[in-house]
């Protein structure tokens, strides 16, 4: 859990913006994508040819898939972010108690069905609400400008 805000030395957070969650959910699918592409045994279906479908689905998209939401398990239990909440400073706090490595399967899985993730009530995502988790900027609330950044 974050610690508390009345200890003086505890860190601040800031909101993270919908656009700053947005590019993070890009940049973990891309890898995810590549994860998929390189190391497991998928190619790209040649022009005219049906690629294997799994009710519907090419079945490398249910792969890309799965790997995002292992990515996202594993990452954010581990380190509390993906490489795109990395590489745009966000952080995933626990706000609730409970075992947060199953907030994060929650949270991932939602996060996989990318709507709860786009909706949100007061900057959270669904996602989060339903995990008990926020997606924060690390000492984004000392920094000048933070607000609505």
């Amino acid at each position: 859990m974050p610690p508390t805000p009345t200890r003086p030395d505890a860190p601040t957070a800031g909101d993270a913006s919908l656009l700053r969650r947005l590019a993070g959910f890009v940049v973990d699918w891309v890898l995810s994508a590549l994860v998929t592409f390189l190391l497991l045994p998928y190619d790209l279906a040649a022009p005219g040819e049906q690629p294997p479908l799994l009710l519907g689905v090419p079945e490398s998209s249910w792969a890309v898939l799965g790997v995002f939401f292992l990515l996202n398990a594993v990452l954010v239990s581990l380190t509390g972010s993906t490489v795109g909440h990395r590489l745009l400073g966000l952080q995933v706090w626990q706000v609730r108690p409970g075992p947060f490595p199953l907030q994060v399967l929650v949270r991932s899985a939602l996060a996989a069905l990318v709507l709860p993730a786009a909706v949100t009530v007061r900057g959270r995502g669904l996602h989060d609400l339903a995990a008990g988790t926020r997606i924060v900027r690390p000492g984004a609330a000392d920094a000048p400008g933070a607000a609505g950044s």
